[in-house]
């Protein structure tokens, strides 16, 4: 399969996250990208570089406030003490119910509080570089689906899918996979689905396309009642206004097997065959499998071809954007099961 990819994913680089209170190194790391890249080139899969620039569809999507947040944190960060350079910066209040989010304030912790869903989303000095290269990737996937071909991948890095128009959140500071959707749609495109199948729910690309009707999102994930990111993704949120209707979660408990879950996948296909697409982006989370660290499925290796398979069943054009995963060292043997399960469906 095509693959993009950009190299300075490896810009972002923290040494440590707060995991629910505790200081730990980070679950989403270069090696997790590193382990993708060995095995898509053990198995006969070419990476190529990102050949279109995301920054039009980064400012449709995303507040160019935030935006411009983003490209100078760092800067502002070491502006504060020199010495900031060996510490990463982590907000610690948050503009939560009465308080004002009207008002940017001057402080840069408070800033990042108010941009920030989480203290869980490490900024190092490259991560600008590597979230603006990840979403270079997902539009050049885009790009590449409305040149005529089938199918493609893009190895973002940091993922996306958390992140929303005007906040960062679980690793994610650009949301990729809904940047590739509105490429789509921007360039000719009617109606797009995107498919998540990441363990936690895509709270992000759910808030970006709520109220419309030209993307359908549909998220598998773990119940938001005990699993990150526990304000969002339960199964009474359809949508609102013009988007009524075209936001179906599917929330499952600690535990789901295969077999469970492969039942939800099922129902997802068959409310992505009654919508009439012309497009599907898959944000692709392998934190499904039984051995990652911070979700509670149980999905196999082997069960992956078949969730590649399955989705070949479309036949539609089909964008996989790399989400979660953080079983470092089978990671890329999951990301590639799928890939080729859907090339042999």
């Amino acid at each position: 399969m095509h693959c993009f990819l950009s190299d300075s994913y490896r810009d972002h680089n923290p040494k440590y996250e707060y995991f629910r209170g505790e200081k730990v190194p980070c679950f989403e790391s270069v090696e997790r990208l590193d382990n993708i890249v060995k095995a898509l080139q053990a198995r006969g899969h070419k990476t190529v570089s990102p050949d279109h620039d995301a920054t039009g569809v980064i400012h449709t999507l995303h507040d160019p406030v935030y935006v411009q947040f983003l490209e100078t944190a760092w800067q502002q960060w070491l502006a504060l003490d020199p010495a900031n350079e060996a510490l990463q910066p982590f907000p610690s209040v948050w503009p939560t119910r009465t308080l004002r989010d009207d008002v940017v304030p001057d402080n840069f912790i408070a800033k990042l509080g108010l941009y920030s869903m989480d203290n869980g989303t490490p900024l190092a000095q490259g991560t600008w570089r590597a979230a603006k290269s990840g979403a270079d990737a997902a539009v050049s996937a885009a790009q590449y689906l409305l040149n005529g071909n089938g199918s493609v991948f893009s190895a973002s890095r940091p993922p996306g899918h958390h992140a929303g128009r005007d906040f960062m959140g679980g690793y994610c500071f650009l949301n990729n996979a809904a940047l590739a959707a509105q490429t789509l749609l921007e360039q000719g495109m009617k109606k797009v689905v995107i498919l998540d199948i990441d363990y936690h729910h895509g709270n992000g690309t759910q808030s970006l396309f709520y109220d419309r009707d030209d993307v359908l999102f549909i998220s598998l994930h773990g119940d938001p009642k005990t699993e990150f990111p526990f304000y969002l993704g339960h199964g009474d949120e359809a949508g609102e206004g013009k988007g009524e209707g075209y936001n179906i979660n599917y929330p499952m408990p600690a535990g789901t097997n295969f077999d469970q879950w492969l039942q939800c996948l099922e129902q997802a296909l068959e409310n992505i065959h009654s919508f009439q697409p012309e497009a599907l982006v898959i944000s692709l989370g392998l934190d499904t499998f039984a051995e990652d660290p911070i979700s509670k499925f149980t999905i196999q290796s082997d069960d992956f071809f078949k969730v590649g398979h399955k989705l070949a069943s479309l036949r539609l054009p089909t964008a996989f954007i790399m989400e979660g995963g953080y079983a470092t060292e089978a990671l890329g043997t999951n990301v590639v099961n799928v890939l080729e399960g859907f090339e042999q469906g």
